[in-house]
């Protein structure tokens, strides 16, 4: 079977947003790295050296391939990434082998059985 993973870098305030709506077109499911700090085209201000960096979370959905790209924008526009600058960023690998997904396959199976 044919995966990809998504990864999507969002503010924590659209963290559930963005996941809900991944579920919602397909993914299975998603792991979340918390706390994490981004930079951009530019650098963000400090004040008497504390940095004032909003927290970002890491996410990452490992989904069917021919369901990807459209997980893809889903994510973006449940967090705004067009629209609002630093919203956030999400981009898709392809992945070439993955074991661990037995109680997962069905599903992803199922949701792709007219693709394949």
């Amino acid at each position: 079977m044919q995966l990809k993973l998504i990864v999507a870098l969002v503010s924590d305030e659209k963290t559930k947003q963005v996941i809900d709506a991944a579920r919602e077109e397909g993914a299975t499911g998603a792991t979340t790295i918390t706390s994490c700090r981004g930079e951009g085209l530019t650098q963000e201000k400090t004040f008497l050296g504390l940095d004032l960096t909003a927290q970002r979370d890491v996410l990452l959905f490992l989904v069917a391939g021919p369901r990807a790209r459209h997980i893809l924008e889903t994510i973006a526009r449940a967090g705004s990434f067009d629209e609002e600058p630093g919203a956030g960023i999400a981009f898709q690998l392809s992945i070439e082998d993955a074991v661990g997904l037995k109680s997962q396959l069905p599903t992803l199976i199922h949701e792709i059985e007219d693709q394949i």
